[in-house]
């Protein structure tokens, strides 16, 4: 067991990282011998954007460890040198859906060939989204526009600032409650970006923690359902005329915590075939080296 190893952990305030909280409120890093200190941006101060896009997070908030995007992990160690990729997984099972206004007239995937879908850039998602869109609409035929957190894309499908928006759970379940319409429904990929000097025993130990918390929920998921739905009562403060237009009580009753998974070692292979697509999509310079964006656990 490592001893008194400190690591600072990025921490999304979104359902498919509560096991993270979990981990580090239980005692789980703690019994592993790692200090975890959550850094956590106040949602009050977050106007657009969770992850901040122009400053790294091994740097310059001298993170060691974080969650993102699979696809956002790529560019981030690239583009950015901010650490390298350690680890994947959905973490959740709990897919991105993309929503229209019931009198849009678009009723399928393939309805949405140049229509401009609402999603929160430099987070990641906008890779899974187009990956998800390509299967449906001509590459280019895919438009995004970018439309910050999911209260913020709620707030733009609902005033017609766009015409469609991907959300993750509970949001998806909210937008279901003011009546917007499910189109296309596809996985949430995620990485985990450690530090440089973060590998080993004490990258080990955290997997160990980050499995245990899985475990703990997915044995019991009713005990962790009210720090669950703390995530959704966070929106609610920022954007609380959205909650205005549902019944909340049905809306929190429908609610359901996800089964957790725990993330795996990056697989090289998997993550050489996501950075090819990136350089044919024309998403990352066209010199990216595998080898500089994986880190030393990959496989």
């Amino acid at each position: 067991m490592v001893r008194d190893t400190t690591v600072r952990l990025f921490h999304l305030p979104f359902s498919f990282m509560l096991p993270q909280r979990v981990a580090s409120e239980r005692g789980y890093f703690a019994e592993e011998g790692l200090d975890v200190e959550l850094v956590e941006r106040d949602r009050g101060d977050v106007d657009w954007k969770y992850i901040p896009a122009e400053e790294t997070l091994t740097g310059d908030h001298d993170v060691d460890l974080y969650p993102i995007c699979k696809w956002e992990s790529i560019k981030r160690t690239w583009d950015m040198d901010d650490g390298r990729v350690v680890a994947k997984g959905t973490f959740a099972d709990q897919p991105y859906t993309i929503y229209v206004r019931p009198e849009s007239g678009i009723e399928s995937p393939a309805d949405l060939a140049n229509v401009p879908v609402g999603v929160n850039e430099r987070t990641g998602q906008e890779y899974t989204v187009v990956r998800a869109l390509e299967e449906h609409v001509a590459p280019e035929a895919v438009e995004l526009e970018h439309h910050g957190m999911p209260t913020d894309r709620l707030r733009a499908l609902r005033d017609g600032d766009c015409e469609a928006i991907s959300l993750l759970e509970p949001q998806s379940t909210l937008a279901e409650h003011l009546g917007f319409e499910p189109v296309l429904e596809f996985e949430n990929h995620m990485g985990i970006v450690g530090a440089t000097d973060l590998e080993g025993e004490a990258f080990d130990a955290f997997m160990r923690a980050y499995d245990r918390a899985v475990r703990a929920i997915n044995d019991d998921p009713d005990a962790f359902r009210g720090e669950y739905l703390s995530m959704l009562e966070m929106d609610a403060q920022v954007a609380p005329e959205l909650f205005e237009e549902v019944d909340r009580d049905a809306l929190l009753g429908e609610i359901e915590v996800p089964r957790y998974e725990t993330p795996e070692p990056a697989d090289r292979e998997e993550m050489s075939a996501h950075l090819d697509w990136m350089k044919r999509r024309r998403l990352i310079d066209g010199t990216a080296d595998i080898d500089v964006i994986m880190g030393p656990t990959a496989q």
